[in-house]
Protein backbone atom coordinates (compact mmCIF):
# COMPACT_ATOMS: atom_id res chain seq x y z
CA UNK A 1 0.00 0.00 0.00
CA UNK A 2 1.39 3.44 -1.12
CA UNK A 3 2.33 5.89 1.82
CA UNK A 4 -0.94 8.38 0.48
CA UNK A 5 -3.12 5.50 0.86
CA UNK A 6 -2.02 4.62 4.75
CA UNK A 7 -2.11 8.68 4.97
CA UNK A 8 -5.91 8.79 3.71
CA UNK A 9 -7.10 5.64 5.72
CA UNK A 10 -5.54 6.98 8.88
CA UNK A 11 -7.06 10.75 8.04
CA UNK A 12 -10.78 8.93 8.05
CA UNK A 13 -9.93 6.70 10.94
CA UNK A 14 -8.99 9.76 12.96
CA UNK A 15 -11.84 11.42 12.22
CA UNK A 16 -14.31 8.45 12.46
CA UNK A 17 -12.36 8.66 16.43
CA UNK A 18 -12.78 12.21 16.79
CA UNK A 19 -16.63 11.87 16.17
CA UNK A 20 -17.20 9.15 18.18
CA UNK A 21 -14.91 10.74 20.61
CA UNK A 22 -17.33 13.48 20.11
CA UNK A 23 -20.93 11.64 20.12
CA UNK A 24 -20.15 9.18 23.18
CA UNK A 25 -17.51 11.54 25.61
CA UNK A 26 -18.54 15.23 24.73
CA UNK A 27 -14.85 16.22 23.67
CA UNK A 28 -15.37 18.55 20.80
CA UNK A 29 -13.59 17.64 17.55
CA UNK A 30 -11.04 20.74 17.80
CA UNK A 31 -9.97 20.49 21.28
CA UNK A 32 -9.47 15.90 20.23
CA UNK A 33 -7.51 17.51 17.03
CA UNK A 34 -3.53 17.52 18.16
CA UNK A 35 -4.38 14.08 19.65
CA UNK A 36 -5.43 13.09 16.48
CA UNK A 37 -2.68 13.93 14.45
CA UNK A 38 -0.49 12.66 17.22
CA UNK A 39 -1.62 9.60 16.40
CA UNK A 40 -1.80 9.72 12.51
CA UNK A 41 1.99 11.18 13.00
CA UNK A 42 2.88 7.99 14.71
CA UNK A 43 1.08 5.53 13.15
CA UNK A 44 2.88 6.72 9.61
CA UNK A 45 6.06 6.80 11.13
CA UNK A 46 5.32 3.20 12.15
CA UNK A 47 4.44 2.39 8.38
CA UNK A 48 7.59 3.94 7.04
CA UNK A 49 9.74 1.86 9.69
CA UNK A 50 8.08 -1.21 7.89
CA UNK A 51 9.25 -0.52 5.03
CA UNK A 52 12.89 1.15 5.83
CA UNK A 53 14.40 -1.09 9.14
CA UNK A 54 14.91 -4.35 7.57
CA UNK A 55 14.03 -5.74 11.08
CA UNK A 56 10.19 -7.41 10.41
CA UNK A 57 8.31 -6.44 13.12
CA UNK A 58 4.63 -5.43 12.42
CA UNK A 59 3.52 -2.36 12.38
CA UNK A 60 1.50 -2.02 15.86
CA UNK A 61 4.95 -2.88 17.37
CA UNK A 62 6.89 0.17 15.42
CA UNK A 63 3.75 2.37 16.75
CA UNK A 64 4.12 1.19 20.31
CA UNK A 65 7.68 1.52 20.06
CA UNK A 66 7.28 5.29 18.59
CA UNK A 67 4.60 6.76 20.84
CA UNK A 68 6.73 5.48 23.84
CA UNK A 69 10.03 7.16 22.50
CA UNK A 70 7.28 10.35 21.82
CA UNK A 71 5.90 10.16 25.27
CA UNK A 72 9.07 9.45 27.36
CA UNK A 73 10.87 11.72 30.13
CA UNK A 74 13.97 12.65 27.61
CA UNK A 75 11.26 13.56 25.16
CA UNK A 76 11.18 17.51 24.57
CA UNK A 77 7.57 17.06 23.44
CA UNK A 78 6.18 14.54 26.12
CA UNK A 79 3.48 17.06 27.53
CA UNK A 80 2.74 18.06 24.35
CA UNK A 81 1.77 14.54 23.39
CA UNK A 82 0.85 12.89 26.92
CA UNK A 83 -1.71 16.09 27.22
CA UNK A 84 -2.84 16.39 23.89
CA UNK A 85 -3.58 11.67 23.55
CA UNK A 86 -5.36 12.37 26.97
CA UNK A 87 -8.01 14.09 25.48
CA UNK A 88 -9.14 11.04 23.46
CA UNK A 89 -10.96 8.68 25.20
CA UNK A 90 -9.56 5.20 23.84
CA UNK A 91 -12.96 3.13 23.66
CA UNK A 92 -14.51 5.69 21.15
CA UNK A 93 -12.92 4.15 18.15
CA UNK A 94 -14.32 0.16 18.95
CA UNK A 95 -17.39 0.42 17.11
CA UNK A 96 -15.20 1.67 14.47
CA UNK A 97 -12.86 -0.98 14.71
CA UNK A 98 -15.71 -3.73 14.70
CA UNK A 99 -16.73 -2.43 11.86
CA UNK A 100 -13.66 -2.47 10.11
CA UNK A 101 -13.28 -5.81 10.95
CA UNK A 102 -16.82 -7.00 9.62
CA UNK A 103 -15.94 -5.59 6.44
CA UNK A 104 -12.21 -6.95 5.91
CA UNK A 105 -14.16 -10.57 6.03
CA UNK A 106 -17.11 -10.02 4.07
CA UNK A 107 -15.23 -11.05 0.94
CA UNK A 108 -14.02 -14.11 2.67
CA UNK A 109 -17.53 -15.70 4.13
CA UNK A 110 -17.23 -18.63 2.01
CA UNK A 111 -14.53 -19.72 3.72
CA UNK A 112 -15.62 -18.60 7.23
CA UNK A 113 -18.66 -21.17 6.32
CA UNK A 114 -17.14 -23.72 4.72
CA UNK A 115 -15.68 -23.87 8.61
CA UNK A 116 -18.65 -25.46 9.72
CA UNK A 117 -19.83 -25.38 13.19
CA UNK A 118 -16.22 -25.70 14.98
CA UNK A 119 -15.99 -22.50 14.02
CA UNK A 120 -19.02 -21.08 15.69
CA UNK A 121 -18.09 -23.51 19.00
CA UNK A 122 -14.41 -22.51 19.13
CA UNK A 123 -15.56 -18.96 18.79
CA UNK A 124 -18.17 -19.02 21.70
CA UNK A 125 -15.42 -21.26 24.09
CA UNK A 126 -12.79 -18.83 22.86
CA UNK A 127 -15.07 -15.96 24.03
CA UNK A 128 -16.42 -17.45 27.26
CA UNK A 129 -12.78 -18.51 28.31
CA UNK A 130 -11.69 -15.41 28.24
CA UNK A 131 -14.81 -13.59 29.96
CA UNK A 132 -14.42 -15.97 32.88
CA UNK A 133 -10.65 -15.66 32.75
CA UNK A 134 -10.62 -11.91 33.41
CA UNK A 135 -13.59 -12.16 35.68
CA UNK A 136 -11.87 -14.16 38.00
CA UNK A 137 -8.43 -12.50 37.37
CA UNK A 138 -10.15 -9.45 38.55
CA UNK A 139 -11.67 -10.95 41.30
CA UNK A 140 -8.51 -12.08 42.76
CA UNK A 141 -6.55 -8.84 42.04
CA UNK A 142 -9.13 -6.98 44.07
CA UNK A 143 -9.71 -9.09 46.92
CA UNK A 144 -5.44 -9.38 46.92
CA UNK A 145 -5.98 -5.33 47.14
CA UNK A 146 -8.69 -5.04 49.66
CA UNK A 147 -11.12 -3.14 47.20
CA UNK A 148 -13.39 -6.29 47.95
Amino acid sequence: MRYLEWLFLLAVGACGTGLANFIGYGVGFLESLPGLVILVIISMLGVACTKCIPLRLPIVAYCAIIGLLFACPLSPIREFVITSASKINFTAPFTMVGAYAGLAIGDQLKAFIKQGPKILIVGILVMTGTFLGSCIWDSLILKLSGAI
